[in-house]
C-alpha cells in the first residue's frame, strides 16, 4: 500500500546518478562520468517505467563503483579545494580561540 510509484522514484534515482557522476568527476573520471550522464539523461527523458528505473539504478551503481575504485586518481582541483577548506577551518578555529 505504501509503495512508491515509478513517477516518484525516477527523479530520486536520476538525482542519485547525477550525485554519483559528480563524485566520479572529482576522482578524475570525467570521460566515464560523461558517458554515464548521457545514458542517464537518455533513460530519464523517455518512458518512466520499471525498466527505466532499473537502468537508472544500474547507472548509479556503475558510477559509484567507478568513483570508489581505489586505483582511481583524485582530481587536482578536488585536492586543492579540500586543502583550502581545511586551511580555512583551521584559521576559523584559531580566531575563535583568540576571542
Amino acid at each position: 500500500m505504501n509503495e512508491l510509484s515509478v513517477a516518484e522514484i525516477m527523479p530520486v534515482l536520476y538525482r542519485g546518478v547525477l550525485d554519483s557522476v559528480a563524485a566520479l568527476e572529482g576522482r578524475n573520471g570525467r570521460h566515464e562520468a560523461a558517458r554515464i550522464r548521457a545514458e542517464a539523461t537518455r533513460v530519464y527523458s523517455r518512458a518512466w517505467n520499471v525498466d527505466a528505473a532499473r537502468r537508472l539504478r544500474a547507472l548509479c551503481e556503475r558510477a559509484n563503483r567507478a568513483a570508489t575504485d581505489p586505483t582511481a586518481r583524485r582530481s587536482r582541483f578536488l585536492t586543492v579545494f579540500e586543502a583550502v577548506a581545511r586551511r580555512s577551518n583551521v584559521r576559523a578555529d584559531m580566531e575563535r580561540k583568540l576571542v
